[in-house]
This record gives C-alpha cells, sequence and structure tokens, in this order.
C-alpha cells in the first residue's frame, strides 16, 4: 500500500474509498500490533494525508487525529516520530479544524514534553504549533504551557528546520500580543537576547524564509509595544530588510509578505514612513509590482509562470497596502506616490478589480492619498476618483464601503472640486442610508460626510439633507450609543444651521424637536467634547433673527446657559459665553431701519430679561477670568449691554 500510493494522488483516493482509513486506524491502535506494522500504518496514514484537501477531510472524518494522539503516549520514539509527521501533515492543511489540538487539556502540555525527545519531534510539534496557533486564545494556551521557554532554546539547533519552525512559532506567537511580545524581550538564548537572535538570522547570507519571517517576529514585537519604533534594530535592521524583500529578484510570496510586512510595521509611525520612502528607491521599486509577470519575464519555469499568473493580484494588492501605509501622513510622500507612473489609473483600475482584497487595498490608497488638500485638489479632480468610488459604495462588503465612505468624507471637503460633481450624482439618499447601517464606522463615515456637505452650503443642500435624512433619524442618531456617531450629528447639525436665513428657517420647521434634543444632551451624561458642540449649536440659534425666540422664551435652557457659564471646564464657559453673546447682539436695528423702533425693543426687553435673571453679574465676574478668551468674550458682551 505504501509503495502504490507514494506520489499518486489517484491511488490515494481509490484506497480511501475502499475504506482503507478505518482499518488502518484500528491496526494503529491495536496494542496487539507489532510497532512495525503500527509505524507502516502511520507512513501510509501520512502520506494519504499528502493528497487532496478531500483525502484530508476524510482522514478527519475517520477520526485520525484523536487516534493519532493516543499514539503519542506510547514509549517508542520511532512511533511517537511517526504519528506526529503524520499529524503534522494533517494540521498544515487549511482544511483541518485547528481547535482539535486543543479539545483535549492533556495535550498540550505532553507536545511540550515531547519538544525536547529528537530533532523531528522539535522539527514536528513546532510546525504544529505555527499551524494551529490561530486566535488570542490559542496563543494564551500556548504561553501558560511555556511555549516560550520550551522553543527558545531551538533557535540556536544545529537542525535548520528546527531552528525555522521555531522561528515561525514565535512569529505567530507574538502577533498583536503585548504579552508575549514583553516576554520574548527579555527572553536569552544561550546568553544572547532574543532579538539579537532574530537581528543575526535577518543577515544577508541567511536562507531568505529566516530572514523574513525574523523580520516578522521583530515588527510584530515592535507593533506590540514590546520594541520602540526608534530603535536601531527596527531602523538599521528589521525595515532594510522588509525593503531589500520587496526588490524583483524575489520570489512573488517573498515580494508579498515582504511588502506586508513593512505595511504594517510602518503604519502608525511617521518617522519611519519617511525612512522606508527613501530607502533603496522603494517608491519606484513598487511601480514594479503592476508589471509583473512581464511579457519579457525572465522565467523559464512553465509551472512558476503558471503559478505566478495566478498569484499577480496578491502583489497588486501588497503593493497598494505598502502605499497606504507609506503615505498615511507625509505630504512629500503623497505626492511622490501620485507622480508614480500612471499611479492614479492603477488605483482607478484597481477599485473595481475582481478581487476583493485588491479592491479593499486600492481603496485603503486611495483614502491614504485623500488625506493631502493638494491632492484632492490636483490629480483626484483629474482622473474623476470619485466616479468609481460611487460605484463602489453601490453594493459592496463591509469593510470596503467602510474604506470607501471615509474616503469620500474626503473628498466632500469643501474645497475639494469632486464635491459639486458628487453632490449632482445623488450622493445624499445613499449617505443617509449608511447612517442606518448596524456598523458604527459606517453610520459615522455616512453622517461625517454628511456634516462635510452641509458645511457652508447652499439653503437648497441643506434642505435636501433633513430631507432625507427626516428628524426621526437625525434624532435617532442624537441618542446613538457611539459617541463618535453623536459627535458627528452635532457637526452636522451646526453646520446645518449656520447663517441667519437658514436658522430661522429650519428652526421654524423644527425648533421645538431640536430644542428637546438640546436639553437631553445637556442634561445626560456626556463627555465635555459633546456639551461644548451642543452649547454651540445654541450659540448658533441665539444668533438667528426669530430662532433666538425659542431661547428667550426658554427659561429652563437660559438657567442651563446660566449653569455652565459657571463651569469649571473653560471650553464649556466659552461656549456658554457665546450663546449669551448672541442673545444680547443688537444688529437687527443695523439691518432694518425701517422698523427699528420694534427690533431696538426687542434687543432691549431680551438684555432686560437677561439683566433680571443675573447673566450680567456672571459676565462682570468672567471679566476677571484667568483664560484670556473667556475674558475677552465676557469684555465684548458686557460691551454690547453699554452699547
Amino acid at each position: 500500500m505504501k509503495n502504490a500510493v507514494i506520489g499518486n494522488n489517484k491511488q490515494k483516493a481509490n484506497l480511501i474509498v475502499l475504506g482503507a482509513v478505518p482499518r488502518l486506524l484500528y491496526l494503529l491502535q491495536q496494542s496487539s500490533s507489532s510497532l512495525e506494522l503500527r509505524i507502516e500504518c502511520a507512513v501510509v496514514l501520512g502520506s494519504l494525508a499528502m493528497g487532496t484537501e478531500n483525502n484530508i477531510k476524510s482522514l478527519v472524518d475517520c477520526h485520525i487525529i484523536p487516534a493519532l494522539l493516543q499514539g503519542l503516549l506510547c514509549p517508542e520514539l520511532i512511533f511517537i516520530e511517526a504519528c506526529l509527521r503524520c499529524l503534522r501533515t494533517v494540521f498544515i492543511s487549511p482544511v483541518t479544524p485547528v481547535q482539535l489540538l486543543y479539545t483535549d487539556p492533556t495535550v498540550i502540555p505532553h507536545l511540550m514534553f515531547l519538544l525536547s525527545r529528537s530533532q523531528r519531534t522539535q522539527e514536528y510539534i513546532t510546525q504544529i504549533f505555527s499551524h494551529c496557533c490561530k486566535t488570542p486564545e490559542h496563543q494564551t494556551v500556548l504561553f501558560n504551557h511555556s511555549a516560550i521557554q520550551n522553543i527558545a532554546p531551538l533557535l540556536i539547533s544545529p537542525s535548520y528546520k528546527v531552528r525555522m519552525q521555531a522561528l515561525k512559532c514565535f512569529s505567530v506567537l507574538a502577533y498583536e500580543n503585548s504579552q508575549v511580545s514583553m516576554t520574548l524581550v527579555n527572553v536569552l538564548v544561550d546568553g544572547e537576547l532574543l532579538s539579537q537572535v532574530f537581528v543575526r538570522m535577518m543577515q544577508r547570507d541567511q536562507p531568505i524564509e529566516m530572514q523574513l519571517t525574523a523580520a516578522k517576529c521583530l515588527t510584530y514585537m515592535c507593533r506590540a509595544g514590546a520594541i520602540r519604533t526608534d530603535d536601531s534594530c527596527i531602523v538599521l535592521k528589521t525595515l532594510p530588510c522588509l525593503v531589500r524583500m520587496c526588490s524583483k529578484e524575489h520570489l512573488l510570496e517573498e515580494r508579498v509578505e515582504g511588502a506586508e510586512t513593512l505595511a504594517y510595521l510602518m503604519e502608525p509611525d511617521v518617522e519611519l514612513q519617511r525612512i522606508a520612502s527613501t530607502t533603496d528607491h522603494l517608491v519606484a521599486m513598487l511601480a514594479d509590482y503592476f508589471k509583473y509577470p512581464s511579457s519579457v519575464s525572465a522565467i523559464t519555469d512553465i509551472k512558476r509562470l503558471d503559478h505566478d499568473l495566478k498569484h499577480a493580484h496578491e502583489l497588486r494588492q501588497a503593493a497598494f497596502k505598502l502605499y497606504a501605509s507609506l503615505g498615511s501622513n507625509d505630504e512629500d510622500i503623497r505626492k511622490k506616490i501620485t507622480e508614480t507612473e500612471n499611479m492614479m489609473d492603477r488605483i482607478v483600475s484597481g477599485l473595481s478589480e475582481s478581487s476583493i482584497k485588491v479592491r479593499l487595498a486600492a481603496v485603503r490608497c486611495l483614502h491614504s492619498l485623500s488625506r493631502s488638500v493638494q491632492q484632492l485638489r490636483t490629480s483626484f479632480h483629474d482622473h474623476a476618483v470619485w466616479k468609481p468610488l460611487m460605484k463602489m459604495l453601490q453594493n459592496a462588503p463591509d469593510e470596503v464601503l467602510v474604506m470607501a465612505s471615509s474616503t469620500l468624507c474626503n473628498l466632500l471637503l469643501e474645497f475639494s472640486p469632486s464635491k459639486e460633481p458628487i453632490l449632482e450624482s445623488g450622493v445624499i439618499e445613499l449617505l443617509c442610508s449608511l447612517t442606518q447601517s448596524d456598523s458604527p464606522a459606517l453610520r459615522v463615515n455616512g453622517i461625517w460626510a454628511l456634516m462635510n456637505m452641509a458645511f457652508q452650503a447652499d439653503q437648497k443642500v441643506k434642505v435636501e439633507i433633513v430631507r432625507s435624512l427626516g428628524t426621526e433619524q437625525l434624532f435617532r442618531l442624537l441618542s446613538d450609543p457611539d459617541s463618535n456617531v453623536l459627535m458627528k450629528t452635532l457637526g452636522l447639525l451646526r453646520n446645518l444651521l449656520s447663517t441667519r436665513p437658514h436658522i430661522d428657517q429650519i428652526m421654524s420647521s423644527h425648533g421645538k424637536q431640536i430644542m428637546q434634543a438640546v436639553t437631553l444632551i445637556l442634561e445626560a451624561e456626556h463627555s465635555i467634547e459633546v456639551k461644548e458642540q451642543t452649547l454651540c449649536i445654541l450659540a448658533n440659534i441665539a444668533d438667528g433673527n426669530t430662532a433666538k425666540e425659542l431661547i428667550m422664551t426658554n427659561d429652563d435652557m437660559l438657567q442651563k446657559i446660566k449653569y455652565y457659564m459657571g463651569h469649571s471646564n473653560v471650553k464649556l464657559q466659552l461656549a456658554a459665553t457665546f450663546c449669551i453673546s448672541n442673545l444680547i447682539w443688537n444688529e437687527e436695528e443695523v439691518q432694518a431701519v425701517v422698523n427699528s423702533d420694534c427690533s431696538h425693543k426687542g434687543s432691549q426687553e431680551r438684555q432686560d430679561k437677561l439683566r433680571e435673571m443675573g447673566f450680567v453679574d456672571i459676565l462682570h465676574k468672567l471679566t476677571q477670568a484667568t483664560d484670556p478668551n473667556l475674558c475677552d468674550r465676557a469684555k465684548t458682551a458686557m460691551q454690547q449691554y453699554l452699547a
């Protein structure tokens, strides 16, 4: 059987169909079977597992994993190694449920114990760990069973395979895990710090796979906060090693992994982004990712060419990710990226590629570049980027929608030339529907885009926003559990209530509800930022001609303003003083000379009422405030009184 199935998938499938697996497992588990027979059974099963994914599914369905784990309790090392080799082959398949390694709590400690038995057990067990560590829970289980202490010595094993698998183990253990990463920093291997061992493994004379995996370990430790971003092992070793992996002499997988790891390393750090952008012409080097494989490709191996053609989209995805990370903060780098040959065209075509991963990476890249005022005004406008972006928003999975709508928020800023055409394309309905999403990120982006759109907008646009969103939805958003949604909704309301005619018109139709919402927010437990924004809305209302009466006739609201003028937080005091300042303000008589009588009377009545309520005394007190802005604001308001 063994000789028939080696290297022959058809024969493997035949044997499985004929029911060989349960029989082999039976013989493997029989204590009456000789050691030789049990080893042969494990070898044949291992060979069957080398076949197609369907073969693996059949083996797993026949409960091969518990049977092999049971076999590890046998005293004979040669049999243990055969079981581990077969387990390794089963577990590295993507169709095997990794949870099966953790079902019996005695398995992990036993595997740790077997690590010391031989180089083979070390190689297979570390390989099993690195493939079965998929979640934070898995990391914790391995960490709690002393994985670090047991695996660290293997990094200086005489066997390359053992060193390599141990290294892979550390990369999956450290990924986004500060507990593991903080522990790794202090580990010594034969008197040398672990990070230095990793640095040695990144040297150019080491195999590429080892350089890359060591760079990943240091990257993950850095991102988890265990190594500083300005540490020399990151700046002088890890970053240059990853940039090196992006050059075209490397294999496709290496270039993809190098670019994605580098993007992850420098994502939060502008200094690393600047260093990377000037290392080895990285920005230009990434342009080659889009031309691969070219017709004159040096690949002579037909199988390799076929493989690379199928996977070329992964290169594009990696390049977009890395460009996104490079350009997320620095204006000069963004300029460098957009000036790279055909870059904007590549992003635009990336937005409509069939691969969802490429689309997501392209929109991430676009989002990163859209943070630049200059790019919004130039290349974004020249390439009508908003068209494919709008198309993307029609139907896409949530993670793409979040990125696309974030980018749209930037395209709707008032200095963006794309704002007009986007408005004309009927975007308001679309954004209003986003505010009803279950995802907080999408609700934030929908309302944020509307807020940007309402900034200094025409009356027509504002009316359309209020109509499409509907007052019910607007007030639902004002009681949203997510504070970002609440802040952006208040921002939208503030932008809608700007310029007097707009304030008066909106307040005449929705005044009662808006005042109710303002009251609720000022009475509830909210952050200083939320309350400040709410008081600014109130100040805008107080600036209206007819709208200010809604505050003047509401004694409860006036008391609230009075309370915030005496608040311990200067921001809130300032905003509340703004409200009063606008209520006192006597500008109507300048505008309407004809009925100057009555309008003067209006401001006079307001001033008298506010004096009676003690506002003048408070203002007088605030003219002595230590904060210069507050002091000025109070003085200005007092001058209004004296005018």
